[in-house]
């Protein structure tokens, strides 16, 4: 995995304590906790707005935890595209679903230790249903989903329960989305509340 600024010792500390005090500034409040698990895929829920990402990484910061997130091709070109692999972010081309999933595996199939954002919308545009990437991720690399969330009525940001995938996605998604169904986006008229038919990832040999 690239190199990012959660790797920067001197500006690892800098920035979280920039986050604290940016967080606290705007008024924003934290809930939950960092998850004692090594590998996860963080829902980034729901997303509406271009502040999501950098709200995202503030509370990353302020939970101690070192993310990457997906992220469309188009915002990595140039001049960016160093720019926001430092930030932790992967570009994904989101016309090819079953590749991103099945890179994604690999990538926790790899490293000991790996914490993933993905934000289950895959877009911050107005659409009714949630990709289910983010679902089929942890269950093929068998790691626990953490429920995170920016809440901005309530101005907290945050890490729930941890939730295990059983392969039952009709099951599994109606719960999850249980757990989102009083938080609201910076745009609720854009919120996401639906899910996109299930395409399971197709593994290819190496």
């Amino acid at each position: 995995m690239n190199y990012t600024f959660f790797d920067t010792p001197v500006l690892r500390n800098f920035f979280r304590g920039i986050s604290n005090l940016i967080l606290f500034f705007a008024g924003w409040k934290s809930e939950g906790k960092k998850p004692e698990v090594k590998k996860c895929v963080i829902i980034a829920a729901p997303h509406t707005s271009n502040w999501d990402l950098p709200l995202a990484l503030f509370f990353a910061f302020h939970f101690k935890i070192k993310i990457y997130w997906l992220g469309k091709d188009s915002l990595f070109k140039a001049p960016f595209h160093g720019f926001f692999k430092w930030l932790g972010g992967i570009p994904i081309n989101r016309e090819k679903k079953s590749q991103v999933v099945n890179q994604s595996i690999e990538y926790f199939e790899h490293f000991p230790e790996l914490s993933l954002m993905v934000p289950p919308s895959g877009t911050r545009a107005s659409v009714t249903k949630w990709k289910t990437g983010f679902y089929y991720i942890a269950h093929g690399a068998k790691v626990p989903i953490v429920l995170g969330f920016l809440d901005y009525k309530r101005k907290i940001g945050g890490l729930g329960p941890l939730f295990y995938p059983t392969g039952d996605y009709e099951k599994d998604i109606k719960e999850i989305k249980t757990f989102y169904s009083s938080i609201e986006g910076r745009f609720k008229h854009i919120q996401n509340v639906e899910e996109e038919d299930s395409v399971m990832p197709i593994k290819t040999e190496d």
